[in-house]
């Protein structure tokens, strides 16, 4: 089937839409969570959501979507909340305080399936697939809850934008400046629980926290500006999103929310590598090239210090001489400083063997370079 016959499909305009809305509120609020060095508030919060989709479920005694996302907002909250406390009035470290938070609730949410599933109610069938998601089951009433929550929750990042940007890289200062620091984190925490509601349905419980975390990761290799990682993250995340649905339409029986998953994966991995200044490609090009120079500084310098020992600025070493002298072939080095005009090949004729030459350039770099070292050798 065609793209275009592809998205002309119900079910799968539901998915991709859904999906969209999934890797916008995602990435624009996982960069919070990157920032403030809560990678792990994504796994806690979409695991805490288990035990309010079956509280909604148990409330409303069906499968009303509304309900549960209202449920899993409340835990996933509530769960947050009690780490904040933890690391606020105890000794405990933000990783052990989400750690503990993630362990309690998803335990109390597997007692809670399980009681629901011993409970014989016909519609609790297939409640267990908010674990790995069930994209298919997207219906178009569900996209308007995940729209509201997505419009909301972009609503408040541009009305408290310049508080959480600052809560986010400095909250000593911020609480120096007077701001509420732990009202703005906790209505962060809350806000991470909205992108983690919105994307249960779609990548279920297990893979949500790779949704909050990866386009944040992602956009962060390419800029040192929030408000550039925050649109490369929400663009990144709807790409990711929207990517994977399309390629499990495609496929014969591809589960969408692994496949967004590992859409958003292919992407960290892609800016890890590649990314300007900071990924791995790049920086091994870059020493690559820091040795490249230096080879290049040490040949000058030794050329120099042979020119004054000789007590000859136009002493002409041989190439062999100095391929000893360091053990390896310097004759691209040599051929770098020539094309840079700091030294000549002369006497290339039959009375003369050929040999190295600084130019007066070359000179004046040399004595640079070990004036810089601190031992210059000028005569």
């Amino acid at each position: 089937m065609s793209l275009l016959g592809l998205l002309s499909d119900y079910t799968i305009q539901n998915v991709v839409i859904g999906a969209a809305l999934l890797g916008l509120v995602s990435g624009t609020l996982g960069c919070f969570a990157v920032l403030r060095k809560q990678s792990l508030l994504g796994d806690t919060l979409s695991h805490a959501a288990l035990p309010g989709i079956c509280l909604g479920f148990l409330v409303a005694g069906t499968r009303d979507i509304a309900s549960m996302l209202t449920g899993a907002l409340i835990t996933g909250t509530l769960a947050a909340l009690v780490m904040l406390v933890l690391t606020r009035h105890s000794r405990l470290k933000t990783d052990a305080g989400l750690g503990i938070s993630l362990s309690l609730s998803f335990a109390l949410g597997v007692v809670l399936l399980t009681y629901i599933q011993g409970t014989n109610n016909a519609a609790q069938g297939g409640l267990d697939s908010f674990l790995f998601g069930q994209a298919a089951a997207t219906l178009r009433s569900d996209l308007w809850i995940m729209g509201g929550i997505t419009l909301a929750a972009l609503a408040l990042v541009m009305l408290f934008w310049k508080e959480f940007k600052l809560v986010s890289f400095d909250p000593a200062f911020a609480a120096t400046r007077g701001l509420p620091v732990a009202t703005l984190e906790t209505g962060l925490t809350v806000m991470v629980s909205l992108a983690v509601v919105v994307g249960l349905q779609m990548v279920g419980v297990v893979l949500m926290a790779a949704m909050v975390i990866a386009p944040a990761v992602a956009a962060r290799q390419w800029t040192h500006r929030l408000g550039t990682m925050v649109l490369l993250s929400a663009l990144i995340g709807i790409a990711s999103g929207v990517f994977g649905a399309l390629i499990s339409a495609m496929g014969r029986g591809l589960a969408t929310g692994p496949l967004i998953i590992l859409s958003a994966s292919v992407l960290v991995v892609i800016s890890l590598l590649f990314a300007p200044g900071r990924g791995f490609v790049w920086s091994l090009l870059s020493q690559w090239r820091a040795r490249r120079h230096l080879r290049s500084q040490q040949v000058l310098t030794t050329l120099y210090r042979l020119a004054m020992e000789h007590k000859d600025t136009t002493y002409r070493t041989q190439q062999g001489m100095v391929d000893t002298y360091y053990g390896i072939g310097t004759r691209l080095s040599l051929a770098r400083l020539q094309k840079n005009g700091l030294v000549r090949l002369r006497g290339q004729d039959a009375l003369q063997q050929p040999g190295w030459e600084l130019t007066t350039d070359g000179i004046t770099e040399a004595q640079r370079i070990l004036d810089g070292l601190g031992h210059g050798d000028r005569r």
